[in-house]
């Protein structure tokens, strides 16, 4: 496992490589239904205040969200 930075953590506001912003619900594991390839340390984001999850698989591709 690589080390995470600081900022990302669960509940941090980030933006995914579409500029999506959302919240971390959690960071673990996960295998992607169309490899069967196993991420270590995938991020499951939801937007804030609610709404559909989505996965982003490599955690080095978001970025801090600016603080409100």
């Amino acid at each position: 496992m690589s080390r995470l930075p600081g900022w990302l953590h669960e509940g941090a506001r980030v933006l995914d490589p579409e500029d999506r912003e959302g919240v971390i619900q959690f960071i673990g594991e996960w295998e992607d239904p169309a490899t069967r390839r196993i991420i270590p340390e995938a991020v499951f984001l939801r937007p804030e205040g609610g709404g559909r999850e989505w996965i982003v698989p490599d955690h080095q591709a978001l970025r801090e969200a600016d603080p409100r």
